[in-house]
């Protein structure tokens, strides 16, 4: 399965401005938080989260929520996503992959996920 998401990086650039790191615990846990160099990288996260909640067919809510899906970097700073244990059992995940990019005013992310048969 497959999710797409894409934001404004503005919208995530206000949200800093008005609320700084307690806006972004909403969304994103402290490591997480650690990773975000300015807001474009806070809006691609935003971005890699709710396509992954896509790819799941649920959306952000009670099955899977922001804390569920978890960020993180390779040594060469690639994205990589997983779920909480709960979430991966929940929803049979095999495997998950991301990939976050950025133009201009945007951020987009693409969420694959394989599901366990």
């Amino acid at each position: 399965m497959i999710g797409i998401d894409l934001i404004k990086t503005d919208r995530m650039k206000r949200l800093i401005e008005r609320f700084g790191d307690r806006g972004l615990k909403k969304f994103l846990s402290q490591n997480e938080i650690l990773l975000i160099k300015n807001h474009r990288n806070a809006a691609g996260f935003w971005a890699a989260k709710e396509a992954c909640a896509k790819a799941l067919g649920c959306g952000i809510g009670s099955e899977c929520g922001f804390h569920d899906i978890i960020l993180s970097k390779t040594s060469k700073g690639a994205p990589l996503i997983t779920l909480s244990e709960s979430a991966m059992k929940r929803f049979n995940i095999s495997s998950l992959s991301v990939s976050i990019t950025h133009d201009g005013d945007y951020a987009v992310a693409v969420v694959a996920v394989e599901i366990s048969h």
